[in-house]
């Protein structure tokens, strides 16, 4: 019952769209415009008022009715969806490792922080206990989440990858407002940005295969990825991304959100190897699988990059598909198999050393699931 009034709350929400005051949610963030939408409409990327992928993509390719896969999304449970208890985790102060360790740290879902060449990145964070425009929807896995604005580090570069609720969080924006020195978005994205008062001097938005020398040590290439953008009901008004960031001695890759798709080969082919691919692996279904990989195609995608390694993000604190939670990481274990890359799967705060080729994690969703 609970969950049927939820729904017939979300879906007055939607019959009333047309009328709501978003103005009154400073959430649901800005659309481009003045000289951030000049800089969009130059973009060749950018046709017919909208961003569009490098290949036709289909959003949704089910059967059925877009609203009647969306209602029967909301209404129908997914046994084991949402793990039983909390999963494990690391409870690692962030602001207490090494600045010289390169090290990356997965914090859940698809936030991410990394040391690279002296610089402490924070990867499209969302420290709140929800990913959606409201509290009261899409809430996380149950637990202890140790990780907030006020105990993060400075963070010399902000990078966000797209403008969707479980990658771009306003409460996480607002927090972290003081600590960040540097943004890097794709075109359009710092448009929120700016709306929620963060200062336009330090919000860089690039197109596709443009790149920033955040220092002498570190540039930072925005490249292709296969999805879509919006916060609200126009979709497609800002760019995704995935990015390349290149030091002396490393190169490592986040895929961001997207599908399977030519990129993947291209960037292996631009950049010849990577030292580590961060990739999308969760959230998927047949029905929208031009905009989210399925585990096996991730795996593929980390064979077309020249990838070394890969760590999985994009699962493990939300629910926005309907597979079951632990189905990631047992699907990309089975596809990864023969493969020439190590498969790093470290618990969320588990500390991944980028220069240690030998560091061992555990497949510590089987004791999970059994638990």
């Amino acid at each position: 019952m609970k969950r049927l009034s939820i729904c017939a709350v979300i879906i007055m929400l939607i019959a009333t769209a047309a009328s709501l005051p978003f103005v009154l949610n400073a959430g649901f963030g800005q659309a481009p415009q003045g000289e951030g939408l000049s800089l969009v409409e130059r973009s060749a990327n950018y046709v017919d008022g909208q961003f569009h992928n490098q290949v036709p993509t289909q959003g949704y390719t089910g059967q059925k009715s877009k609203l009647a896969a969306w209602w029967g999304f909301l209404t129908t449970r997914t046994e084991n969806a949402r793990p039983q208890q909390p999963l494990p985790l690391v409870k690692t102060d962030l602001a207490s490792l090494p600045i010289e360790q390169d090290t990356m740290v997965w914090l859940g879902h698809s936030s991410w922080y990394i040391q690279l060449a002296g610089k402490r990145i924070l990867i499209d964070p969302v420290f709140s206990r929800y990913a959606a425009p409201f509290s009261f929807l899409n809430k996380a896995f149950p637990g202890d989440y140790p990780w907030t604005a006020e105990s993060m580090p400075e963070i010399d570069l902000l990078i966000i990858s797209h403008d969707h609720y479980d990658h771009l969080d306003y409460a996480t924006i607002k927090a972290l407002k003081p600590k960040i020195r540097q943004i890097i978005t794709p075109l359009g994205v710092g448009s929120h940005l700016r709306y929620w008062g963060v200062n336009s001097d330090i919000i860089q938005e690039k197109d596709w295969n443009q790149s920033v020398k955040v220092s002498n040590e570190l540039t930072v290439h925005v490249l292709p990825a296969r999805h879509f953008s919006g916060r609200t009901f126009k979709s497609n008004q800002t760019l995704w991304a995935s990015f390349m960031f290149v030091t002396d001695e490393q190169k490592i890759y986040y895929s961001g959100d997207t599908g399977y798709g030519p990129h993947f080969k291209a960037i292996g082919e631009q950049f010849g190897s990577v030292d580590i691919a961060i990739m999308e692996n969760g959230q998927y279904d047949e029905d929208w699988n031009n905009i989210h990989m399925m585990p096996k195609e991730t795996a593929q995608a980390a064979v077309d990059l020249n990838a070394r390694a890969i760590l999985p993000g994009h699962a493990g604190r939300f629910v926005l598909a309907k597979h079951t939670w632990d189905a990631p990481y047992k699907s990309l274990a089975q596809a990864s198999l023969g493969k020439n890359f190590r498969l790093l799967t470290p618990k969320q705060g588990e500390p991944v050393r980028v220069n240690d080729s030998a560091q061992q994690f555990s497949a510590w969703w089987e004791s999970t699931s059994a638990m």
